[in-house]
């Protein structure tokens, strides 16, 4: 009887077998020390963002009913975006402004979510939140790949990001999460010498932005530069103009022009082709006192961020080469050149959130140089909270 209890308490090879199995799976999906630590980050800095988005309206909006919370996180492009989701392209401007001007990655997600019942606004809220904390993982992975003898230098990068002066941005429902979500697993891969997987995610962020136009410059300077590139994955790089085409296709059709999206530009934000130093002039006279009426200084004050933006921005390029980081150099150079080509330089402060190489490198800056790290951290953080303050109640925040 002894033998047969011993025999008896011996694992099966199915059970074996699947215990390996349930144990493999739990090691893939359970997340990792560093993606535990960017979700804490994120977690903490979501949890300030919300308090800030109730107390804000409270405090700076005296008069004003604020009944529902998420009427404070109904500002400016989140309007247009809920349109979009809402009434799709052919219905005229219910919000306003032309809505061509946008790609319908994340409207067509935000619809989507909308049907759990929690409303457009929410819905924003949600598909930014899950794509910010995907972002950051992998923005965390990317900064680790670059830097392997940093130890620890992912997580700083992605606290770095979400703790951005402008990082309202990627919790709003705006497009900056969504589309960083797939452009930094993209160039992930693309540094890993994975070009399909690369051009896969590349083809999605085309579908959320323009700037996945630059994207796909960047992808092909990388391929053609890289040590890793394989000729037979070329032809994968000609997934990503598939959504673009078909997005400008489809435009075709309603409006009847192949550029609808430039001419909705055009029309509601004055982003017609200006030579660069003209849009300059235009940035500077925008940025300098008594421009705009008394009311509106916030736009003075976000066209000085605007001028700072590019400033950084340049910094960061002459960085790049400096690295002979082409196909990183080749993505800023594009999106500073884009924005430097419309009548004046805007929107150009949100669009560093798209700019990996920036929080990376502030990282790695931080990691060698810890009095400048927190010295980073003392001026970001506070500004983070006014621009979090600005937008929550209708100031114009770039």
């Amino acid at each position: 009887m002894v033998f047969e209890r011993a025999a008896a308490d011996e694992p099966r090879p199915g059970r074996a077998r699947r215990a390996r199995v349930v144990g493999a799976w739990w090691q893939r999906w359970t997340p990792s020390p560093s993606a535990r630590e960017v979700l804490g980050w994120w977690l903490v800095t979501r949890v300030a963002l919300f308090v800030l988005s109730v107390s804000a309206p409270l405090l700076f909006n005296r008069g004003a009913d604020y009944p529902n919370v998420w009427r404070a996180w109904l500002q400016w492009d989140v309007w247009h975006l809920k349109a979009v989701a809402e009434f799709g392209y052919n219905n005229g401007e219910p919000s306003g402004a032309p809505l061509a001007a946008f790609f319908p990655g994340f409207p067509l997600l935000v619809r989507i979510v909308s049907y759990t019942g929690i409303g457009y606004v929410a819905a924003g809220i949600v598909v930014s939140a899950v794509a910010s904390a995907f972002a950051g993982v992998y923005l965390a992975k990317l900064a680790q790949y670059e830097f392997p003898e940093l130890k620890g230098i992912g997580p700083n990068a992605a606290m770095i990001w979400y703790g951005a002066p402008v990082g309202v941005f990627l919790a709003a429902g705006y497009t900056e999460a969504l589309f960083c979500a797939f452009a930094f697993p993209a160039w992930l891969a693309a540094r890993q010498g994975r070009w399909a997987r690369a051009a896969v995610f590349v083809a999605l962020a085309c579908t959320v932005r323009v700037s996945g136009l630059f994207l796909i410059f960047a992808l092909l300077v990388e391929f053609v530069t890289s040590k890793k590139r394989d000729w037979l994955s070329l032809p994968w790089l000609a997934l990503p103009a598939v959504p673009v085409l078909g997005f400008m296709a489809y435009l075709k059709q309603i409006h009847g022009s192949w550029f609808a999206w430039q001419e909705a530009q055009e029309k509601g934000w004055a982003r017609e082709f200006t030579w660069p130093w003209v849009s300059l002039m235009h940035t500077f006279e925008a940025a300098s006192k008594g421009h705009f009426p008394a009311d509106r200084s916030d736009w003075t004050w976000m066209f000085r961020a605007e001028l700072v933006a590019l400033f950084v921005a340049l910094v960061l390029l002459a960085w790049l080469f400096w690295r002979r980081s082409w196909g990183e150099a080749a993505w800023v150079a594009a999106t500073i050149g884009a924005f430097c080509t419309s009548f004046w330089i805007y929107s150009l402060t949100r669009a560093t959130l798209l700019m990996w190489p920036l929080w990376i490198g502030l990282a790695v800056v931080a990691r060698r140089r810890p009095w400048l790290g927190r010295l980073y951290l003392a001026v970001a953080i506070p500004l983070a909270a006014v621009w979090a303050a600005g937008f929550f109640t209708g100031r114009w925040s770039g």
